[in-house]
């Protein structure tokens, strides 16, 4: 069984920065696939990018690529999103998902973790 925990949220005033973590236990990272998602109140869960298991690629969903960098450290089976020049419309609860394949999609990913509070606000 695969266990995620995110980390990293709060509050944050508008162009600031924030670098969530997803801390992985179960299954290393190099067969695991890790997705971040946010969901904002009142919105469908929304993909940002997922880094590959093989290979450590990053993929970038709905225009992410530019502020969001996703990453990952192996040694640590701790995958990152850096965000950047970060906007009101950001604000939402943000989670990371693990599955052997992943993709693009919510239902692409069999384990999350529990989400994170991300506020942006002045």
């Amino acid at each position: 069984q695969v266990q995620l925990v995110e980390s990293g949220g709060g509050l944050v005033q508008p162009g600031g920065s924030l670098r969530l973590s997803c801390a992985a236990s179960g299954r290393t990272l190099d067969y695991l696939t890790i997705g971040w998602f946010r969901q904002a109140p009142g919105k469908e869960r929304e993909g940002l990018s997922y880094i590959r298991s093989r290979d450590g690629g990053a993929v970038y969903l709905n225009s992410m690529k530019g502020r969001f960098t996703i990453s990952r450290d192996v040694a640590k089976n701790t995958a990152y999103l850096q965000m950047n020049s970060l906007k009101p419309d950001d604000t939402g609860v943000y989670y990371c998902a693990a599955d052997a394949v992943g993709g693009d999609w919510p239902g692409d990913y069999a384990f999350w973790g529990q989400g994170t509070q991300v506020t942006v606000s002045s």
